[in-house]
This record gives C-alpha cells, sequence and structure tokens, in this order.
C-alpha cells in the first residue's frame, strides 16, 4: 500500500525552514482551505535539474499578485528552496510543488493583512499517463463543465480554486474508463484538458486553441518552440468541436502530462503519426540535463 502523502519520511521546505514532511501541518481554519486564496506551482525535476525552473516561479509570483497578495520571497530564494528540496530528499527525477496560500489571522472573505505562507514539496512521480498509451493515444471524454468567462474568474493564474471543475471532471472521465476529459470554454469552444493543453494536426501544420481563458502552459511554449524549431506551423486561433472530424492527430502537453498522444475525444478518433511523435521525442531530448545530453 503506497504511504499517504502527509507520512512519507522526505522533507518539506516550509516559510524557509526544512520540515519533516509528516510535521508539516497548517490550520484548519486557513483562510486558503475555506476561501481559495492559495496558487501553486507543478514542476519536473530530470537528472535534479528542474526543467524551466524559473520560469514556473516566476509565474508563480505573478499568480499570487492576480490573487492580490505578494509571495515574501524572491524568484532567486524561491528557485534556491526547490533545489534544496530536491538535494534533501535525494530525488533526481521527481515532481516539484511549490504553493503559496493565506494564512488563519482572519477568516472571512475579507483576509487583506493574513500572514502569507509558502511551501515546497517533491516527490517521486513517473508519467501522468500509462508510458504504452503515451505513445498509442490516451482516451479523453468530453468534460460537462467548461472553463469560465475571464470575466468571472482569475483564469490566468495558477490557482487552486480553478481547479475544482478539473477533478470533478477527470473523476467523471475516468469513472467512465478514459484516461482525462477534453473542456470546452464558456462559449462552446476548444480550451484544454483538466490539467494539460490540447493541440491538434490537418495537412502538417498544429492548430492550437488561444490561451485567453486558461493558462498558456509552459509546455505548451516548450512544444511550440519545438515544432518551429521543424519548421512546422503554428497556428492559436478559436477551434469548435464540429472542426474536430477534420484533425488526423492529437496531443496534449503539461508539466505532468509532458507530450501525450491522444487517439479518441469521445466521439472523435486521431491517429498519433510522424509529427507527434516526433515532437514527444523532441520534448525527451530538451528536458534531458544539458550536462547529461553533451555527454552522450
Amino acid at each position: 500500500m503506497a504511504v499517504a502523502f502527509d507520512q512519507r519520511s522526505d522533507v518539506i521546505w516550509f516559510d524557509g525552514k526544512l520540515i519533516p514532511t509528516f510535521d508539516c501541518k497548517i490550520s484548519l481554519l486557513t483562510h486558503g482551505l475555506h476561501y481559495a486564496s492559495c496558487v501553486f506551482e507543478g514542476e519536473r525535476a530530470y537528472g535534479g535539474e528542474i526543467f524551466e525552473g524559473t520560469a514556473h516561479t516566476e509565474r508563480f509570483k505573478r499568480s499570487a499578485r492576480v490573487l492580490d497578495f505578494e509571495i515574501p520571497y524572491s524568484v532567486a530564494e524561491i528557485d534556491a528552496a526547490k533545489r534544496l528540496v530536491l538535494e534533501r530528499n535525494n530525488q533526481k527525477d521527481a515532481y516539484v510543488r511549490p504553493i503559496a496560500w493565506r494564512g488563519s489571522e482572519a477568516l472571512g472573505v475579507s483576509a487583506q493583512n493574513n500572514k502569507i505562507h509558502v511551501a515546497i514539496a517533491t516527490w517521486e512521480w513517473p508519467s501522468y499517463f500509462d508510458p504504452a498509451q503515451r505513445l498509442k493515444g490516451i482516451r479523453l471524454d468530453l468534460a460537462e463543465y467548461r472553463r469560465p468567462d475571464p470575466k468571472t474568474a482569475p483564469c490566468l493564474a495558477k490557482a487552486a480554486g480553478l481547479y475544482m471543475i478539473c477533478t470533478i471532471s477527470k473523476h467523471r472521465a475516468e469513472q467512465r474508463g478514459y484516461a482525462d476529459a477534453m473542456m470546452l470554454d464558456w462559449l462552446g469552444r476548444v480550451a484544454e484538458c483538466t490539467g494539460a493543453n490540447i493541440f491538434f494536426i490537418k495537412d502538417g501544420k498544429i492548430h492550437t486553441p488561444i490561451a485567453d481563458c486558461f493558462l498558456a502552459g509552459i509546455t505548451r511554449a516548450t512544444a511550440i518552440a519545438l515544432a518551429r524549431r521543424r519548421n512546422i506551423e503554428i497556428i492559436e486561433r478559436r477551434i469548435t468541436p464540429e472542426e474536430l472530424s477534420g484533425f488526423s492527430e492529437c496531443f496534449i502537453t503539461g508539466t505532468a502530462a509532458e507530450i501525450t498522444a491522444v487517439s479518441e475525444i469521445a466521439d472523435w478518433k486521431f491517429t498519433p503519426g510522424r509529427i507527434t511523435q516526433a515532437l514527444m521525442a523532441d520534448y525527451t531530448a530538451e528536458v534531458k540535463p544539458k550536462g547529461k545530453a553533451a555527454a552522450a
């Protein structure tokens, strides 16, 4: 039986100190728990090096500002803390989770003077999806919930509260035999998956939704850059569900998902092909620590 996350024997960086994970506690009356005043990041370390670690930290700080608070550590301090936790936990290939939230000094909608806490945890986490299925293509359900209108939620922040409908949608998809779910936006256009951005291929060109009501992921940006290196045209535009039957390939991107092929979205079918396979291989090479890549 797997050890519960709060009972692991490693350490967490908590407000500037390393604390055993099983001793890391917060109050039940924490504002972040009751009112979702909480932001986080999801990052991966490969061979002991965090891929795009500084870019993630910069987004972490921006997300907090969107939620009207300031993380009380600099980008450099957070980057150093992430490396320290990996080192102390003796983890080379790991998931990295910085998180920041309002504390328990006041409990009500307004909590402008609550202390901002920051923690960083790491853990070993293999591929988000079954490795064989990543190549063959995972199956996606079509989510009932939609990404919200940007005027109704801080959708450009990586904020905990925005993932409520993602958890519900992913649970429903898994209960129906799917690996994940694709979400539409508030106007019924293709948006993203529950924790990954989505791309489609037609006639050698890659199409992806405009990221204005969901995060333009760091892995998404990496995939776009890799495609452009291969002189593959990237088209960012509005995509409607009715268009999906005209695409030949589909893949998703995210820190957890990396680049993963898709074979099915509800009734729409895709065949993972040359472009998807090439980008998956390119991404694997890209995240390899540069020292090891040079020596290989």
